[in-house]
C-alpha cells in the first residue's frame, strides 16, 4: 500500500510558528508578533474583529483601573522602595570608588613586588660573588699566612718528630703557592716571600744534615746499613722536599749515597768472595781431567779407585743438590764459620752463596733507591748501576778469571742454571736491576761448557784402546765416567732444558759408542766382544735410567744396542752346543718357503745323530750356558735376563724342530719317537733359569 505522503508532509504554521531559529526576538517585537498571532487566530476561527478589538479594548481600561488603584495602594512602598534603591546607589557608587582604589592601590602593590623580585635576584647574584671571592681571598690569606707555630717547629723541633715532617708539608705547600703567586705577579706575595725562604733554607740545612748523618752511618764497621736505609724510608718526603726546591743538595745526598753504597758494596762482596774462596776444595780439576785420559796417565785425581769421591768431576752425586728449592735460597755461607769446622765446598755451592747474597742485596738496594729516590725505568736502573756497578765489574772479572782456567763441566753447568733460577726468581718480583748481569754470566759460561765438553768429546775421539792397559770384559771405566757425566747433565737440564746441550751431548754419546766399538774389536773373538759391548751399554744404560729420565734420548738409543747386543750373544752361546739342530731347523724353515722341503729327506742319520745329541746333553748344555753368562756379565739382573731369553730362544728352536720333524715328509722316521715333549722341556728348562 502507498503510503499517505501529505499526511506525512510537515504542517506549514507560517508566521505562527514559534519553533523557528529566527524566533528570538525582543520584547516590542514580541508583542507585535503575539498581536499578529491572535489577529490571525481570530481569522482563522472566523471572529468578528470588531467585536473582538472592543472586547479587548474594555479588557485594558478594566486592567488599567485595576493597575492604578494598585499602585495608589502600594505608593507607600513604591515611594520606600524609590528611597532604598537610592540609597543602594549610593552605596553601589562608594563601592565603585572603594573598588577602584583597591584596583589602583593593587596595581602599585604588583609594581613593587616585582621590583622587590628583581633586588632579591640581584641581591642573590651579588652575595654568591662575594661568597666567591671571600671563598679565594680565605684560601689566599689562609696560603699566605705563615703560623708561628710553623716557624716554631721548623726552627726548633728536631727533623725526626712527627710534627716536623707535618709542618714541612706546609710549607712546602705555601713555597708552591708562593711561586704560583709570583707567576701572576701578586702584590701579596712579596709580604710573606722574605719568611717563607728563610724557612725552607732552615729546612733544608736540618734535612741534609739528618740524611748525611744517616749515610755517614754506614760507613762504620760492622753496620747493619738496612737499619739507616729503613729510617730513611720512613722519612723519603724529606729527599721530595729537596727535590722540588733545593736541587743542588738534593744532588748533593744522591751522589753522597751512591758513592757510599758502592763503595760499601764493592768492599763487602771482595771480602766475602775472597773468604768463600779459602774454603773450596783444594783438589780441582786441569786440563788433563778428560774424560778420555787413561787412569794411568797421571797420579792425583784421577788415580783414586773410585769415581763417587766428593770432588768428581764427572759423577754429581750431592752436588746437585745445590739447585733444590731449599739449598738454592737457603742461608749463605758463613767463611769464617766452615773453616772452623774444616769444611770444604765445590765451587758451585761457592757461587751459589755469592750470588744468593748479590741477588738479595741487589734487590733490596733497586727498592730502595726506587722508592727513596723517586726514579722509574732506565733512570732505576742508571741510578743501581752507578750503586752496584763496581760489585758486579768485580764478579764478572773473578767470574772471567775463574772460567778461564776451569775444566769441571759440571760446575760449570750448575753454575749455569743457578744463574737460570736466580734470573726467574728476579723476574718474578719484577726486579729488572740484575738481568744484564746474569746476561752477562750466561755468555761466559755457556762458551766454556761447551768448550771443556768439545775437549771431552776430543779426547775420547784421540783415545788409543792399545794404551788403556789390560783388556777386561768388564765396563770401562770411560764408559762409566759418560754414564756418570751424561745422567748427570741430563738430570741438571730437565728443568731449563736447552737445546745446544742435547747436540752436545748427542756427539759426545756418538764418540762413545764408537769408542766401545773400538775397544771391542780389540778382543779376539766374537764373543768377547758381546760381552764387552753387552756389559759396557748395561752400565751405562743402568746408571742413565738410575739418575735421569727413562725417556731421554741417550736411554731409548743404549736400549737399542744393548737389546740388539744381546740378541746376538743369545745366538752366539746356543751355537755352540746346539748349532746343528739351530743350523738344521734354519734350513728346513727356508726350504719350506721354497715347497723344497723334499731335499732333506735323505738326511736321516744327521736327524737321528741330532735327535739323540739333544736328548742326551741338553741338561749339561744348559747348566754350562747359565754358569758361563753368569761367570760374563757383572750385573746380575742383566745376566738373568740374558740366560732367560737364551732359554726361551732354545724353546723355540726346538719347537720348530719338532714342526719340521711333524711334516709328511718325515714322518715315516723311527727316531720322531726319542724326541723330547716340549712341556717336559720348558718344566725343565724353568728349572735352570736363576732367581732374581
Amino acid at each position: 500500500m502507498k503510503p499517505d505522503t501529505d499526511a506525512m508532509a510537515p504542517l506549514n504554521l507560517g508566521d505562527l510558528d514559534l519553533t523557528t531559529d529566527e524566533f528570538i526576538l525582543d520584547e516590542a517585537t514580541f508583542h507585535q508578533r503575539m498581536v499578529s498571532f491572535h489577529l490571525n487566530l481570530c481569522l482563522f476561527q472566523g471572529v468578528d474583529l470588531r467585536q473582538y478589538s472592543k472586547q479587548v479594548e474594555d479588557e485594558l481600561q478594566r486592567i488599567e483601573q485595576a493597575s492604578i488603584k494598585d499602585y495608589i495602594k502600594e505608593s507607600q512602598n513604591i515611594a520606600s522602595l524609590h528611597n532604598q534603591i537610592t540609597a543602594c546607589d549610593s552605596i553601589l557608587e562608594r563601592m565603585e570608588g572603594m573598588l577602584s582604589g583597591f584596583q589602583s592601590d593593587l596595581s602599585s602593590i604588583s609594581s613593587e613586588i616585582q621590583t622587590l623580585q628583581q633586588q632579591s635576584v640581584s641581591m642573590n647574584m651579588r652575595l654568591k660573588n662575594r661568597q666567591a671571592v671571600r671563598s679565594h681571598l680565605s684560601q689566599l690569606v689562609d696560603e699566605l699566612v705563615v703560623p708561628g707555630a710553623m716557624i716554631q717547629v721548623i726552627l726548633e723541633s728536631p727533623v725526626t718528630e712527627q710534627e716536623f715532617l707535618e709542618q714541612l708539608h706546609e710549607l712546602n705547600n705555601k713555597i708552591n703557592f708562593a711561586k704560583e703567586l709570583s707567576f701572576r705577579e701578586t702584590l701579596a706575595c712579596s709580604d710573606i716571600q722574605d719568611i717563607v725562604d728563610r724557612l725552607k733554607i732552615k729546612a733544608v740545612t736540618k734535612i741534609r744534615e739528618f740524611i748525611l748523618q744517616k749515610i755517614y752511618s754506614f760507613r762504620k764497621p760492622m753496620t747493619n746499613y738496612q737499619i739507616p736505609q729503613n729510617t730513611l724510608l720512613k722519612y723519603r718526603f724529606f729527599y721530595q722536599f729537596l727535590l722540588a726546591n733545593e736541587r743542588t743538595v738534593a744532588k748533593e745526598i744522591r751522589d753522597e749515597y751512591v758513592d757510599t753504597m758502592s763503595k760499601i758494596y764493592y768492599s763487602y762482596f771482595k771480602s766475602y768472595s775472597g773468604r768463600l774462596l779459602k774454603v773450596q776444595y783444594e783438589e780441582v780439576a786441569d786440563k788433563d781431567d778428560l774424560m778420555g785420559v787413561e787412569d794411568t796417565a797421571k797420579k792425583g785425581f784421577f788415580s783414586k779407585p773410585s769415581l763417587k769421591s766428593r770432588n768428581t768431576i764427572f759423577t754429581l752425586g750431592q752436588r746437585g743438590a745445590v739447585l733444590s728449592p731449599a739449598e738454592l735460597e737457603g742461608p749463605i755461607l758463613i767463611p769464617h764459620t766452615a773453616q772452623r769446622g774444616d769444611c770444604r765446598y765445590p765451587y758451585e755451592t761457592l757461587f751459589r752463596s755469592q750470588h744468593y747474597a748479590l741477588l738479595d742485596n741487589g734487590c733490596r738496594e733497586f727498592l730502595f733507591l726506587s722508592d727513596f729516590f723517586m726514579v722509574a725505568g732506565n733512570s732505576a736502573l742508571d741510578l743501581f748501576n752507578s750503586v752496584m756497578g763496581k760489585t758486579l765489574s768485580l764478579f764478572l772479572k773473578s767470574m772471567s778469571t775463574y772460567v778461564s782456567d776451569c775444566y769441571d763441566s759440571i760446575a760449570v753447568f750448575l753454575c749455569i742454571h743457578i744463574i737460570l733460577r736466580f734470573r726467574a726468581i728476579t723476574n718474578k718480583r719484577t726486579i729488572p736491576a740484575l738481568d744484564k748481569y746474569w746476561d752477562a754470566v750466561l755468555e761466559l759460561l755457556w762458551p766454556r761448557f761447551e768448550l771443556i765438553l768439545e775437549m771431552n768429546i776430543q779426547s775420547i775421539r784421540n783415545t788409543d784402546p792399545q794404551k788403556l792397559g789390560v783388556l777386561d770384559t768388564r765396563p770401562h771405566y770411560i764408559t762409566r765416567r759418560y754414564a756418570e757425566f751424561s745422567s748427570a747433565i741430563v738430570s741438571i737440564n730437565q728443568t731449563f732444558t736447552s737445546e745446544r746441550t742435547h747436540t752436545l751431548l748427542g756427539q759426545l754419546q756418538v764418540e762413545v759408542e764408537n769408542f766401545v766399538l773400538k775397544m771391542a774389536a780389540e778382543f779376539p773373538s766374537r764373543r768377547d766382544q758381546l760381552i764387552f759391548l753387552i756389559n759396557n751399554y748395561d752400565m751405562m744404560l743402568s746408571v742413565l735410567m738410575e739418575r735421569a729420565a727413562d725417556d731421554s734420548k741417550e736411554v731409548e738409543g743404549f736400549q737399542q744396542l744393548l737389546q740388539a747386543r744381546s740378541q746376538e750373544f743369545i745366538e752366539e752361546i746356543l751355537s755352540s752346543p746346539f748349532g746343528g739342530m739351530i743350523a738344521f731347523v734354519k734350513e728346513s724353515e727356508a726350504l719350506t718357503e721354497k715347497g723344497q722341503l723334499d731335499r732333506l729327506k735323505n738326511d736321516e742319520a744327521r736327524i737321528t745323530q741330532l735327535v739323540r745329541g739333544f736328548s742326551s746333553t741338553w741338561k749339561q748344555s744348559v747348566e754350562a750356558l747359565s754358569q758361563d753368562v753368569m761367570r760374563s756379565f757383572t750385573n746380575f739382573k742383566n745376566g738373568t735376563g740374558i740366560i732367560q731369553g737364551a732359554l726361551t730362544q732354545l724353546i723355540q728352536y726346538y719347537h720348530g724342530f719338532h714342526k719340521v720333524l711333524a711334516q709328511p715328509t718325515f714322518r715315516s722316521l723311527a727316531v720322531r719317537s726319542e724326541l723330547i715333549n716340549l712341556h717336559h722341556l720348558m718344566v725343565e728348562v724353568k728349572k735352570h733359569k736363576p732367581n732374581f
